[in-house]
């Protein structure tokens, strides 16, 4: 029986962990000069920028139309719901990607500083 329990609590703090991945390679990368920098609205798709989807995933807002974002996650650049988190503010960031069916993959990532961020 101990062994059960000690089992089911190591697959559970493995899954957490698992949640818990970020994508170190957007933090720390650097822009590529070959590639246009776009500056966006970044926010939490489903509480900020009302799209459709359970849960909350990172979304940019380019031109007036929302992409969910592939390539980084909504927990990458802090926790999501503190007061300046991605679910809890619009926040402006610098990114280069792509548009591939509908959804942004994003190669660079830089949120810009919070005097620029909006509430909404």
């Amino acid at each position: 029986m101990k062994f059960l329990i000690a089992l089911l609590l190591t697959i559970f703090f493995c899954v957490q962990l698992k949640a818990q991945t970020t994508h170190p390679e957007i933090k720390n990368a650097k822009p590529d000069s070959k590639q246009k920098i776009i500056i966006v609205e970044a926010s939490c798709g489903q509480c900020k920028f009302g799209m459709p989807g359970k849960g909350c995933n990172l979304a940019v807002r380019i031109n007036g139309k929302s992409y969910f974002v592939d390539g980084a996650d909504i927990d990458s650049f802090g926790d999501a719901h503190s007061h300046d988190g991605f679910c809890e503010a619009i926040r402006t960031a610098v990114v280069q990607g792509d548009t591939i069916e509908e959804r942004f993959n994003v190669s660079y990532f830089k949120l810009l500083k919070k005097k620029t961020d909006r509430k909404q």
